[in-house]
Formats: C-alpha cells, structure tokens, sequence
C-alpha cells in the first residue's frame, strides 16, 4: 500500500507536491475507506484528483507510472535517454535534477524509496526501511563523467561482494539499482521484496485509451481473474449480461504485423525467434451472452456500447482489486460511465476490498454533493499557480473557514472557493481578422 508519493521538477510540477494516503484523525465513513497496519498506520484506500485541463492531475499519475517504469523496465543501452521532461518554464529547472519519492508498505515492512535523474541518468538513488527503526538499505550515486554506479549498503544490510559487483555491472546509469537487480540471478532478500512490491502490486497506469478488454481477457486466460466474477460484478451494475464467451484460436500473423513484432523484441531474440518459426498468434474473441424472454443472444464486445465496454475493463479490476492487494492508478475514470455507475464502482471498490488501493483523476464533481460517500482526506485538487506550475492540496488542507461539515463542497468546488476548476473567458468570439 502506498503511504505516500511525491513528484518534483516533472512535467508541469516545479515544486515539491506530496500525495497522501495516511489518513486523517477523522473517524468518518473508517470502517470503508481505512486500512489499519499492524502496526497502528491508517492507509487510505482511495484518493480522486480534481482540476482543470492542463492543471497537472494526470502527470501526477504519470510520475508514478514512470517511477514504476524505471524499476521494471531499464533501458537496455546506456545511452537511451530517459522518457520525460523536466519544468520548462524556468531558466534554471530544465538543467536541474527531476526527484520521484515513494513510500509503501510491503509484508508489514515500510520502505521509502528516492530516484534523482535527468535525462541521461540516474544522478542518486536511496532505499530504507523500518523495522521498527530506520535502516539504510543502499544509496547509489553515479559517476557521470565516467558514467560509473557505485553503490553502497547499509551496515544492517548483508551483501557477498561477488553480488555487488554484479550488482553495480548490471545497473547501467540510466537504470535504477532495482532495474539492475532484475537483471541479475542474485538473490538479495531486501530488493526483491521492493522489486515484488512493484511488479506485484503496483499496476500499470490505466489511460483512457487503454484496452482493458485485452488486458482483462489475457488475465483470464493466465487464470488471475475469474470469468465468473466479473459476470457477477457486471449484473451487480445493472448490465443484463448473463455470461462471457471468450473464444480462442490461432490466426496467421500480418507481414506488417510480424515487421512491428521485430521491432519491439529486437533485444529478446528467443521470443522473437519463436514467434516467427510459429508464424501463428492466438486471437481471443469476446461476446457477451444476454437473456431476454428466456432466450439467450450473443452480441460481440464491439457491438456494445462504449460505457458496457468500459465497465467490462472496470469490472476486471475490480475483481482484482477485491481479491488481491493491488494499485490501479487510473485517469479520467468517469470517461463513458453514466454518474450512478461512477458512484456505484467507486463504493463497489469501497466495500468489498480489503488491501487494495485506487488513485483516480476525475472531473466528476456528483460525488462532492454527498458527505455520505467521501471523506475530506481523499479528494485532491490540481491548480496552476502565477509560475505556471501544478499545485497539488486536500480538501483536508482547508480550514472551517471555507469548509465546514455542513456546507456543501460541491457548491463550493464548482464555484471556485477551492481552486481547481477552469478560468474561462468571455463566451463571444470574434474571428474577424484584423488589418
């Protein structure tokens, strides 16, 4: 479970803006929205973040995919340039180390886990935990002229210097030492606990062109969702589906198809030479079964409507999310969904998950207007400030002066009292050129 993660010098974020999941004092709505650790930590499980266009709430969900990528995914050649872009709208932040820094608990243990980069490498890297006290794992640094990792551990941590000099070979300096560590066979109790933690738990960023279908199918056929529990959650939504029919069969794969395959397995030959001895790829086709009049149709996935299909990809989350312990980070999550079904997923998550959490950004302002469902420590707002840059707040952060227990957040949300929203302009437009 995260505890908390902050972004700096990241896209339109300049500053150092922290989100939250250490719940608040507040004993509202405990029972739903807290998990309580062993040892006393109260972890929320939900947070929404609000704000206008081209206010920084996605990029907040995009750092910490990127965090994510960085572990699971190092680039394969030291001179890859890493995928972002620091605050441009300053003159010294563009040559100023980004700083992504998450903490999480992993099998009762907290860690904190810091990366400083820029484009070219990774400029620092620090992991500690706490059982019960604070305990440095390592800390690298990187030798930039000479392109060289050195890391360090802890004296409470034991290392064999075979493994740390495999270790320090393998974690190029555009990769993170959890990266590096992925790539070897060694086995080091304390990064591999980390490295599950990311590869277990925390989920790939869930866009609003993502496909869910593929994703939610593919999991089926690997057995990690069962077919039957997202037909439950479906008719739980209201969706007259009575069964999933999920057909598979090998098709030949495209010329231009197998051209693109080659591409993005250049470095994994063994696959790629598989794949192309087989000449094959297995299609899953999907229909939902619907029963009407005691008889029974079958209606291809695309046949449905966009919000069927949306909900069909929500529903397999969903399913993951009760049964297991993961963190989906999804944008835009009203995108397609009828409000009643927005608030029906959303407390669905809330009742029926027990270690699991949901980051979400949302411009759906329907849930604001009922204290029953929310608590003040969950909703966030992005704003732009006078630089240009993304503040991120909690509705827990403003005092009784603003907002009080009965007023209403979501009157004063949409009128502006708590930043967030849209300045527009005048509604006439004039087009006429000017001479």
């Amino acid at each position: 479970m995260i505890l908390n993660f902050s972004v700096q010098n990241f896209g339109p974020v300049k500053e150092k803006q922290i989100l939250s999941f250490e719940a608040d004092s507040s004993t509202h709505l405990e029972d739903q929205y807290v998990i309580t650790t062993q040892s006393g930590i109260r972890v929320l499980k939900l947070g929404l973040i609000y704000g206008a266009n081209a206010s920084g709430k996605t990029t907040i969900l995009r750092a910490l995919d990127f965090l994510r990528d960085l572990v699971l995914e190092p680039e394969e050649k030291k001179t890859a340039q890493l995928k972002f872009s620091p605050f441009l709208f300053d003159q010294d932040t563009p040559h100023n180390p980004s700083i992504l820094s998450i903490e999480f608990i992993q099998k009762e243990i907290k860690y904190a886990y810091t990366v400083e980069f820029n484009k070219e490498a990774v400029l620092t890297e620090e992991l500690t935990y706490f059982n019960p006290n604070k305990a440095n794992i390592f800390r690298r640094t990187t030798d930039v002229e000479n392109q060289f990792t050195e890391i360090k551990f802890g004296s409470k941590i034991t290392v064999d210097k075979v493994y740390k000099k495999t270790l320090e070979s393998n974690t190029l300096w555009n990769n993170t030492v959890l990266g590096g560590y992925l790539k070897t066979n060694i086995q080091i109790n304390e990064l591999r606990n980390v490295a599950d933690w990311f590869e277990k738990h925390l989920k790939s960023l869930v866009l609003t062109n993502t496909e869910l279908d593929t994703y939610v199918m593919g999991n089926i056929s690997e057995k990690k969702i069962v077919k039957n529990d997202i037909t439950n959650i479906l008719r739980r939504a209201g969706f007259n589906i009575s069964d999933i029919v999920i057909d598979e069969k090998e098709e030949d794969i495209p010329d231009e198809l197998l051209e693109m395959f080659k591409e993005r397995l250049k470095n994994k030959q063994v696959s790629l030479n598989d794949l192309i001895n087989r000449g094959k790829v297995t299609a899953l086709n999907l229909e939902f079964e619907h029963t009407v009049g005691g008889a029974k149709y079958s209606l291809p996935f695309l046949s449905e409507s966009q919000g069927t299909q949306r909900y069909f990809g929500f529903a397999g989350l969903l399913a993951m999310m009760i049964k297991g312990s993961v963190i989906f980070p999804i944008d835009e999550l009203e995108t397609s969904l009828h409000p009643d079904l927005y608030n029906h997923f959303i407390l669905s998550f809330l009742m029926n998950t027990k270690n699991s959490q949901l980051i979400a950004t949302t411009h759906n302002r329907e849930i604001l207007d009922n204290r029953d469902i929310y608590r003040n420590d969950t909703i966030w707002f992005t704003d732009k400030n006078e630089d240009s840059a993304t503040e991120l707040y909690s509705l827990a952060d403003f005092d009784s002066s603003v907002i009080r227990n009965t007023s209403s957040v979501y009157n004063a949300y949409k009128i502006g009292k708590l930043g967030g929203v849209p300045n527009t302009g005048d509604f006439y437009i004039d087009l006429n050129d000017e001479k």
